[in-house]
């Protein structure tokens, strides 16, 4: 059913880094939608990565507040905005990931779905760096220049105007380097992680627009509506060997968020008994 709510209709996507690259094919072609860009979009004004300027909410709520925007100044009734994050994996501290989240926003039929992904496939870096040498030699380990660079006086700083972005050839970073080393001891380096400097998030976003897909296509058992979405694991997947509860997923809950219908899927993961390493009572 999800081709009569969004084929044939016109999407705003709120981006000015480029995302509609990766973006507009993949919900094109499997949605049947026209992905437009709205002409004059400043998504600075929802925070940038280099911290100049705060996101003035949690990631999904300015995901959120992108779309309601890029509606607000265009007057359609369909929007996609995309908003990342980096932080360390939730399950394994030591290692960066790239969490992506993406929603469409449907007012004529007052609905929101959410795709995401946590990749850990990221150049996510930064380096405070002495001499022209050492610059070069961080350059190389992020991907420069395919990915591009940000250079700053330090990693506090807040001025824009000290703040020198889009970096993506080796004259322009040798050159905005050494003039900052003329003025302080150090100068901070960082990847830069827009959309369009950032081929790697780039992939991130294209996971997660796919991930959007397919709650798309999951449809309500009872309504008919898009997006009957996964809302909570519960755990106690019995262990193959002492039939004991393990931490692993027992049961998936699903619910629609148009009508509120609940399912209980039992084992969504395929399997029906847990391995004994993951078991606290066969491996304490």
């Amino acid at each position: 059913m999800t081709h009569t709510f969004f084929a044939d209709r016109v999407a705003v996507l709120a981006t000015m880094h480029q995302k509609e690259k990766v973006i507009a094919p993949i919900l094109e072609r499997n949605l049947g939608i026209k992905l437009q860009v709205p002409e004059n979009f400043n998504t600075d004004q929802f925070g940038t990565f280099t911290r100049d300027r705060s996101r003035p909410d949690n990631q999904k709520i300015t995901a959120r507040l992108k779309a309601e925007s890029a509606l607000e100044l265009t007057g359609e009734t369909l929007a996609v905005a995309s908003e990342g994050s980096f932080a360390p994996h939730p399950s394994f501290p030591m290692i960066p990931c790239n969490h992506e989240l993406i929603i469409l926003v449907d007012r004529v039929h007052q609905i929101e779905i959410f795709g995401q992904v946590i990749s850990t496939e990221t150049n996510y870096s930064h380096k405070t760096v002495r001499s022209l040498e050492e610059a070069q030699v961080f350059a190389q380990t992020i991907g420069f220049p395919e990915h591009g660079l940000v250079v700053m006086p330090d990693s506090s700083t807040k001025n824009p105007d000290e703040i020198v972005k889009g970096i993506v050839s080796e004259s322009q970073l040798l050159t905005v380097v050494k003039e900052a080393l003329r003025r302080s001891p150090t100068v901070h380096l960082e990847t830069d992680m827009r959309a369009l400097y950032n081929p790697t998030r780039m992939n991130a976003i294209a996971q997660a627009t796919k991930n959007l897909v397919a709650a798309i296509q999951s449809t309500c058992p009872k309504c008919n509506y898009p997006g009957f979405e996964l809302v909570k694991r519960i755990p106690g997947l019995p262990c193959g060997l002492c039939d004991s509860p393990t931490m692993l997923t027992h049961i998936a809950v699903y619910q629609c968020h148009h009508c509120s219908f609940r399912q209980e899927k039992l084992f969504p993961d395929g399997v029906e008994v847990a391995d004994p390493a993951q078991c606290s009572h066969c491996n304490p």
